[in-house]
Parts: C-alpha cells; sequence; structure tokens
C-alpha cells in the first residue's frame, strides 16, 4: 500500500514539473506568438527613470519609443511623459520646453481626456511664474488667457472648476494693477486717463475686492473733471483770457462728466450694497441732486457671498508677503463666475471725445445752451487770400514817389501783386476797398499844409490865379493820369523804356 501512495505522488510531481520549468513569457493576442511587447518594456522603462528623477534618461527612453513604434498604443502617453518630464525637472528652461510638448499634444490629440490636463499645466507655468501686481504682468496676462482656454475648449472636463479659480486669483492680481495705475493718474489730476483705466477695470473685473473703491474714485476723477472745466475763465468778446470757454459750452460741457459720476455712484449701491463705499457713494449722490437707487435683496445676498468666501490675511502672511516674490491671492473670490471675454476697453481719448461730442450736439430748437457764431465783417471775402504777418505790406504812394509798376493790371485797376495796393480805377459800391484821397464826407481830401504852401509858392511864381486847392487837385489828376498811362506801358511791353521820369526829377 505504502508503495502504490509513492507511485502515484512521483509520477503527479512528473506531471507538473514541465509546467513549473516554461519560460514566463507575456502571449501577445495579436501575433499569437510567445514574446514580450517591446513598446510596453520601453514605457515601462520610462516611468521606473521619472520615478527615481532621472529625467534624461526617461526621455531619451520615450523618444525611442515615438521613433521606433509610430503605431504603438502608447504614443499619445508618451508624448504627455514628455512633457510631464520637463514639467518635474523645474527651471525657466524647462518649463518652456515643457509648455512646447504640451502644445504639441493638444495639437496631436485634442480630443482625448488628457488634453484638457495638458492646458491646466500650461496654464499653471505661467501661474507660477506671476509676480505681484507692481512688478512684471506677462505671466498673469498669459496664466489668464490659458485658463480662459481651458474652460473654453474644454468645459465638460473635471478640471474646470479647478481653473475658474485659478482664473479669479490671477484676476485679483492684474485688477489691483489696474487699480494702482488709475490710482496714480487721479492723484496727478490726469482725469481722463484716470477716468479710462478705472472705468476698464471695473468692466472687465467685477470679482475685484476692491471694486467699489474702483468706482467711488471713478465717480471723483468725474467730478475733478467738473471742477476743472468750472474753474476756467468765461470768454467774452473783448479780452479773452487764455483757454477760456463760453458760459453755453461749460453747462454742455459739464453734464457728461456729471452723468458718468452719477452712474459710477450708483453702480456702487447696486452692485456692492454691503462694501464699505456704499454710505459715501449715497452722499456723493445726495449732492450732485442726483437720484439715489436701492440694491435688490438678489444683489445684496451675491454681494455679501462674494465677501463672505474672501479668506482675511493672517499677521504673519503679510509680513512675509514683502519678502515673497508671487503675489497674494487671498483676496481673490471664491464664487462667481470669471470675465471670459474681455470687455471694449476705454481710452482717454474716447473720454475726451465723447464729452465734446455731447457738448456740441444739438438738442432741439428750444434749447437754451445752443450757440449760434456770426462772421463778422472784418473777415476776407471767400475768393481772395487771408493776408498774412510775415508778408510785406503794401503801402500808399506818396506824393513824392511813384505806384508800384512792377504787377500787371488784371482789368479791373489792380494789380495782381497786393490786395490792399491803391488802385485808381475802384468801383464806387466797394466800402471795404480803399480809396485814394477822398475823405468820408465824399469830398477831395486837401494834402497837409507844408504841401499847400509849397503849391502856393510855386503857383504865384508861375503867375497862375488858381486856388491852391484847385491847383493840387489838378496835379493829383494829372499824375493818376500819367501814371495809368505808364503802367499801361509797362504792362505792354516790359522791354519799352518807362515815361514820366522827367515828372519826378524835374531837372
Amino acid at each position: 500500500m505504502l508503495r502504490r501512495t509513492l507511485i502515484i505522488a512521483i509520477a503527479s510531481v512528473a506531471l507538473l514539473l514541465p509546467t513549473a520549468c516554461t519560460n514566463k513569457k507575456v502571449k501577445n493576442p495579436i501575433a499569437n506568438i510567445d514574446s514580450k511587447q517591446p513598446d510596453k518594456v520601453l514605457f515601462d522603462r520610462a516611468m521606473d527613470a521619472m520615478k527615481h528623477n532621472r529625467f534624461d534618461v526617461a526621455r531619451l527612453t520615450l523618444q525611442t519609443l515615438i521613433n521606433t513604434y509610430p503605431d504603438s498604443e502608447y504614443i499619445a502617453r508618451a508624448k504627455l511623459a514628455i512633457a510631464d518630464s520637463w514639467y518635474s525637472e523645474g527651471g525657466s528652461a524647462s518649463q518652456a520646453q515643457a509648455e512646447a510638448e504640451y502644445k504639441d499634444f493638444i495639437t496631436f490629440f485634442p480630443n482625448m481626456p488628457e488634453a484638457a490636463e495638458a492646458q491646466l499645466k500650461i496654464a499653471n507655468i505661467h501661474y507660477q511664474e506671476m509676480e505681484k501686481p507692481d512688478r512684471d504682468y506677462t505671466h498673469a496676462v498669459r496664466a489668464e488667457e490659458e485658463y480662459r482656454q481651458l474652460i473654453m475648449q474644454f468645459p465638460d472636463s473635471k478640471l474646470v472648476p479647478d481653473a475658474k479659480q485659478r482664473l479669479r486669483e490671477v484676476q485679483e492680481v492684474i485688477a489691483e494693477r489696474e487699480f494702482s495705475v488709475g490710482r496714480f493718474y487721479y492723484l496727478r489730476q490726469s482725469y481722463p486717463a484716470a477716468i479710462a483705466r478705472l472705468r476698464s477695470l471695473v468692466d472687465k473685473y467685477p470679482l475685484y475686492s476692491k471694486a467699489d473703491e474702483a468706482l467711488y474714485l471713478l465717480g471723483q476723477s468725474y467730478e475733478g473733471e467738473i471742477n476743472m472745466i468750472r474753474s476756467r475763465p468765461n470768454c467774452v468778446a473783448i479780452n479773452k483770457p487764455v483757454n477760456c470757454i463760453y458760459e453755453p459750452f461749460k453747462a454742455r460741457m459739464i453734464e457728461p462728466f456729471t452723468k458718468g459720476a452719477a452712474e459710477s455712484y450708483s453702480r456702487i449701491l447696486t452692485r456692492y450694497p454691503v462694501m464699505d463705499r456704499a454710505d459715501d457713494a449715497k452722499a456723493r449722490l445726495l449732492a450732485l441732486h442726483q437720484p439715489v437707487p436701492k440694491p435688490t435683496k438678489a444683489a445684496i445676498a451675491q454681494n455679501k457671498a462674494e465677501e463672505d468666501s474672501r479668506k482675511a490675511p493672517s499677521m504673519l502672511s503679510k509680513v512675509l508677503k514683502n519678502f515673497e516674490k508671487h503675489p497674494s491671492v487671498g483676496d481673490a473670490a471664491h464664487v462667481g463666475e470669471p470675465t471670459l471675454v474681455d470687455p471694449t476697453p476705454v481710452s482717454a481719448r474716447d473720454v475726451v471725445t465723447e464729452a465734446t461730442k455731447e457738448s456740441l450736439e444739438p438738442k432741439g430748437a428750444g434749447d437754451k445752451n445752443a450757440v449760434s457764431i456770426e462772421i463778422g465783417k472784418g473777415t476776407p471775402p471767400p475768393n481772395e487770400a487771408v493776408p498774412r504777418s510775415d508778408q510785406p505790406s503794401t503801402a500808399a504812394p506818396t506824393p513824392d514817389a511813384p505806384a508800384n509798376t512792377g504787377a500787371a493790371d488784371n482789368g479791373n485797376g489792380a494789380a495782381a501783386g497786393g490786395a490792399n495796393e491803391l488802385k485808381p480805377n475802384v468801383p464806387a459800391n466797394d466800402a471795404n476797398e480803399l480809396k485814394p484821397n477822398v475823405s468820408d464826407s465824399g469830398t477831395p481830401s486837401l494834402p497837409p499844409p507844408q504841401q499847400v504852401n509849397e503849391l502856393d509858392t510855386t503857383n504865384q511864381q508861375n503867375g497862375n490865379t488858381q486856388p491852391a486847392a484847385s491847383s493840387q487837385t489838378d496835379s493829383a489828376s494829372s499824375s493818376s493820369s500819367d501814371q495809368s498811362s505808364d503802367d499801361a506801358d509797362t504792362a505792354s511791353s516790359k522791354k519799352k523804356k518807362k515815361k514820366g521820369i522827367h515828372k519826378i526829377v524835374p531837372f
């Protein structure tokens, strides 16, 4: 009996021995041969190298897998693992390389669930490099763009809530910078620039922790512009001051700024009723004689939830904040939807243009502030050139000197060279042009006393019995006729010799 039992045991061991001594190989279901999958072996080696922080070995192994087996099922995971190796290595150069690898992965595999993870890590790269609001904000802007890209491109991803919270923190930092710039312009009394900066801030980042302060400063900027307009002197008809404004225009220019200030204060009461500046905004509306709005229950509940979600910084964090490179994001809200699309930005030029357009825009025939402008008689005719101060003036010829005969006559007796030159053939109905030797009463004007005496002496010597005034009139008329003939001769031919010189030089 014992012998039979021993034989059965030996036979059983002999049957089990070949199975136990066989090689442990993974059976390939595709090739149906006993061999290990080489792409899986390479991927496992790379993952083991990354666990031990041997990132160079891991990237080399993964790149070998990608180049050798382009149709492997581990290609997508290998490309993502290469980006993760750069991301885990750290350093500015490694982070830049990781961003490029993640973008390549999203480009080649946009429909994989890991694409959202790659986009989140791209945004986190810039989030980790973000600096304080008063320093370079390039990474903050890039982080905002990448988080928005994740939320809009992968709205169904489970990573969207984390991306929204990070986006609120990034926008808090950017809003703090914009508020500092707007406050700087306000303190410098550059009110249009302050208005443009603060308006863009409150429209773009409504979840900002100091939104009520920004709106109040915006209203103060509008009021500062109103005070500057009122302080400018009024223009009068005589002795206009420098930078003066006509009184009707002042009221029209003040109106849009008053409206803007009222809107800013009213927005504090309707959107941020539980914040600190609500009482101040109400007082300013009463001072401006504007209606005071009442907030709704929904607005009060929303603003209260936003304020309760903010984390109050501790005393230690306030002290360490001065020595840290990265900004503090404890003031960021944890509820509410962050802004995904930027509104149209406002510039200082737009502020001035809007105010000027509203002040000059007519509001109807019965508007008491409407202004009409009359053009006086002193303006030049529309077809004549405006006299310039840098051009030499053409003085009237004296009895001792002839008129300028160098310009050709234009047919009406006026020389082409000057508009104010004396013209012998002047129409009687032209009141604006000069008339030689004609007084206001229409009678010829008498020469100066010295010339009268000289004419009297000359007439007495020649034996003339005509009065001195008559002799002077005849002499003036003869000089005019001779001068007109000289002008005609000069205009007809420039090579002709000038006549009448003996009248100027009697000897």
